[in-house]
């Protein structure tokens, strides 16, 4: 029950303009001008909070009638506040004079017979499927998707399954898998977790289409809602398992400035899996492929249509292909494809890449040798997406001597800002016996 003033933090591109005045300007042009004639924001939100007030009379909890005639200047210094907002004063909690907003005054409780759910698991579909959000996403990421920072611990769509069930299945962690039933087909990373019950899956629900081809959950879930919430049957969703069948695995870059961020190739020339991520100074399309093609060089340099100078290295009897495309020293794309996704290199590095104005020859020879030129110490993925702060670096302060959140915390800075990584954290200290080194290659999950 808290309104907070949402300030803008990007100009609109272009020609774009607010919702609002978009609005306004179609209900102007269909006679209706003078019930849409705001100059802002502020005066439409003076008329919603007058009409939270209308005939209330302490009737309604809504009621704004303490911010119903702010000035724009008032309007736009609100900070966070609570409502109701009468103008005799408001309340923090609700209900606490044990009164209802009912004709009576009293509670409406409602009876609920309890039933089983719609679709119960068969033969076919032998696992259960429950979507929800996870950490660092919200809604359809209509603004996280655009924040590397939060996409550094969980990139990808992804499914969570008991590692008892990978091996029954035939999955490997880090693989591709694919759920279906009836309704449709989902795509996503293998993510193996003890914490995940066996006969059951986990998949995130943020991801769309415009971020991904195949990790869309809703497309499993069945249309059967609750009769008095409307609420999905999102939690149980009987699903069938299988690997995802590829002949090969890659990702591609591209300059953020590059003016080709929305996707890695063209519509009619989609792989059969993508994904797109927001990196740091660039964006980051995972691809994976059923059938190579005839020349993967002329197929993504013809894909990407960037003009400038590549270079190309080709293995065709490994199935290996890495190109990157130069402007004046300044690197603008680059490609990696393997068979396998364990084989490509760290992201991490790669994306690095992009954050120098200039590549000297020596960092071109280490992006076709698909390495780092010298040794580097792999943080592993992100724990901490506030400061950066990956898997392995903690593990080797746990082996240093950290034993407490706190002591993480202190030396390097990690769950000292939103705390949302503290439970991963705490298993990370509660697993130091186990702790993998921290000196070594990066592999996919990085």
């Amino acid at each position: 029950r808290r309104i907070s003033r949402q300030r803008a933090f990007l100009t609109p591109p272009g020609e774009a303009r607010p919702d609002w005045w978009i609005v306004a300007e179609v209900a102007k042009r269909m006679g209706h001008g003078a019930q849409f004639d705001y100059a802002g924001p502020a005066d439409i939100f003076r008329e919603y909070a007058a009409l939270c007030s209308f005939e209330n009379e302490g009737r309604r909890d809504l009621d704004l009638s303490a911010v119903a005639g702010l000035d724009a200047t008032a309007y736009d210094a609100l900070m966070p506040v609570q409502w109701p907002l009468r103008s005799a004063g408001g309340t923090a909690r609700l209900f606490a004079d044990g009164r209802f907003f009912t004709s009576s005054g009293r509670a409406c409780m409602l009876p609920i017979t309890p039933q089983k759910p719609a679709n119960e698991p068969m033969p076919d579909t032998p696992l259960v499927l429950n979507s929800g959000r996870i950490r660092d996403q919200w809604h359809t990421m209509t603004r996280t998707g655009k924040a590397a920072r939060l996409l550094a611990h969980l990139p990808e769509p992804y499914v969570e399954i008991h590692p008892d069930d990978a091996r029954r299945f035939g999955l490997r962690d880090g693989e591709l898998a694919q759920l279906s039933n009836g309704n449709g087909r989902f795509v996503g990373r293998v993510l193996e977790s003890t914490e995940q019950q066996p006969g059951s899956l986990f998949a995130p629900m943020h991801w769309n289409r415009q971020y991904t081809r195949e990790g869309r959950v809703n497309a499993l879930v069945h249309a059967v809602a609750d009769p008095v919430s409307g609420q999905p049957e999102f939690k149980q969703t009987p699903v069938a398992v299988r690997p995802f069948s590829t002949a090969w695995h890659g990702f591609v870059m591209v300059r953020q400035t590059a003016g080709i961020a929305d996707r890695p190739v063209s519509d009619d020339a989609q792989p059969p899996y993508w994904c797109r991520i927001r990196a740091g100074n660039c964006w980051r399309h995972e691809i994976a492929g059923i059938e190579l093609p005839v020349d993967w060089p002329t197929f993504l340099h013809d894909t990407l249509a960037l003009d400038g100078d590549w270079m190309a290295m080709k293995d065709s009897g490994a199935g290996r292909y890495r190109g990157a495309l130069f402007r004046d020293g300044r690197l603008v794309a680059l490609y990696f494809i393997e068979r396998e996704a364990a084989r490509l290199p760290s992201r991490q590095w790669v994306e690095s890449l992009f954050d120098s104005e200039m590549l000297d020859e020596g960092r071109r020879s280490d992006l076709l040798l698909g390495r780092p030129g010298q040794a580097t110490l792999d943080k592993g993925h992100i724990v901490c997406a506030c400061f950066g702060v990956g898997e392995r670096t903690l593990r080797q302060a746990i082996a240093d001597g950290a034993d407490s959140v706190e002591s993480l915390g202190s030396c390097l800075k990690a769950g000292t800002n939103c705390g949302s990584c503290l439970p991963e954290m705490k298993r990370l200290l509660a697993d130091s016996p186990s702790a993998a080194p921290a000196e070594r290659r990066v592999g996919y999950h990085a």
